[in-house]
């Protein structure tokens, strides 16, 4: 049917590489580097493999999973990192829900390079959607976290008519300042804060956690900090600040150190996703010494900001005014790429709650994953539909909201054991507040 319509529809700058109805469930195939086959599809679909020139020397490579079953919407996803991967684990869950649903590779194949924004794939794929089913999708959504999560902020401020909600799990926005940031002891100190002694922080921000407690006394330096690794704690847990004195980034939330994904910036080895940035976007070279790394970089990031990624200044009343609908998630007690601190900087207007709402959840590590009940249908990862119901759903709550005007004041999020818990919308930290300011 694609190829047909094609035959009359003109999809700019757009080649079909092929089109395929895949059964389910079936493993699928996958071109390029990121993976060689993806989870079981999860519903019947037309599966159409595309390119969009966007240049005379680029190209994004898209795909698009129609599924037999439509309900009327149309959903793109978003990427990790500097990935030029498809995320076919988000694009197959939003089929499973019977979205018509996209994905693409940024531009390029594999985990490093300069990511792409997701316009091209709204346009042409609104268009493919249309092509296909007869009629065009009533609703448009997107899911992203991370760099996706990025890449949905920046489609509500650069190309505010492409979707009527977006989800944006952890974000990496104002990233240019990100990149200045390179155990269990906040845990330890600042567990039982919230009443109850289970590996998690809810509250960050109310934990005042005073690494010398732990610095070495006499002449003993096992099992305790010495003066440079204390110094070294200090700067982990302040914000980066610039010359001066000007707020670059908050601080790390007390708690992100006891998740095992703090070896990746923690680790003592430069974060690889800088050092590709800075290589290969900013410098454009192969070879740079990280050594000195520090302010003059972040100012050198900031002057440049390729492709605007920034992601930080901007104005959602565009996206606002014709009725969009913004959920953002973070991660509650990790928050690698933003604190609350950060939050109550930028989600000042209490006007905002009408189209953006913010949601920490307490435990999980980035994106999925980790303590508490990280698992409320964001999408990243196997197994995250636990329960399809906009109770317990981000992306279902999105669609009541934004076709039945129903704004989500919770989401109760599923772990391990069948563990359940009512996450809260900010400001509110605990079920019993979350309805307070309705």
């Amino acid at each position: 049917m694609i190829h047909s319509a094609t035959q009359t529809l003109h999809l700019e700058n757009t080649t079909i590489l092929e089109v395929t109805h895949v059964a389910s469930p079936t493993n699928v195939s996958t071109p390029g580097t990121c993976q060689a086959t993806v989870p079981l599809t999860s519903a019947p679909l037309c599966r159409v493999q595309f390119v969009i020139n966007t240049t005379s020397t680029s190209a994004v490579h898209a795909e698009a999973w129609l599924p037999d079953t439509w309900f009327g919407r149309f959903m793109a996803t978003g990427n990790g990192g500097l990935s030029g991967c498809i995320d076919y684990t988000a694009v197959d869950y939003g089929a499973s829900l019977h979205f018509a649903t996209f994905g693409t590779d940024n531009g390029h194949d594999g985990q490093s390079g300069l990511p792409f924004l997701n316009h091209p794939e709204a346009v042409i794929g609104k268009q493919m959607v249309q092509a296909y089913y007869g009629v065009p999708a009533a609703k448009s959504y997107y899911l992203g976290c991370s760099t996706g999560g990025r890449e949905g902020t920046q489609a509500a401020l650069r190309f505010p008519e492409d979707f009527d909600g977006i989800v944006a799990g952890a974000p990496a926005t104002d990233f240019n300042h990100l990149q200045g940031w390179s155990g269990s002891l906040g845990i330890t100190w600042c567990d039982a804060l919230d009443g109850l002694v289970d590996g998690i922080i809810s509250e960050p921000d109310d934990c005042d956690f005073r690494p010398e407690i732990l610095a070495c006394t006499g002449t003993s330096t096992a099992g305790c900090l010495t003066p440079p690794q204390l110094d070294a704690v200090r700067n982990i847990y302040s914000p980066l600040l610039g010359h001066h004195g000007e707020l670059l980034y908050p601080r790390y939330s007390p708690g992100a150190e006891a998740d095992p994904i703090a070896e990746l910036i923690l680790g003592g080895s430069f974060f690889q996703f800088t050092a590709d940035w800075e290589r290969y976007v900013i410098l454009n070279v192969t070879e740079h010494n990280f050594t000195d790394f520090g302010l003059p970089d972040i100012a050198l990031f900031d002057k440049i900001n390729a492709g605007g990624i920034a992601t930080f200044d901007g104005d959602m009343s565009a996206f606002r005014d014709r009725g969009g609908k913004f959920l953002r998630t973070t991660d509650g007690a990790t928050r690698y790429v933003i604190s609350s601190t950060n939050s109550k900087r930028t989600l000042a207007m209490p006007s905002l709650d009408e189209f953006y709402r913010l949601f920490l959840i307490p435990g999980m590590s980035h994106c999925f994953g980790g303590l508490g009940a990280p698992a409320f249908g964001q999408g990243t990862a196997p197994g995250l539909n636990v329960v399809n119901a906009s109770s317990h759903n981000i992306l279902l709550a999105l669609v009541d909201w934004v076709e039945g005007g129903v704004a989500p004041a919770t989401i109760i999020g599923s772990g391990a054991n069948n563990t359940e818990r009512t996450h809260c919308r900010y400001p509110m930290e605990s079920p019993r507040q979350c309805y307070s300011v309705e």
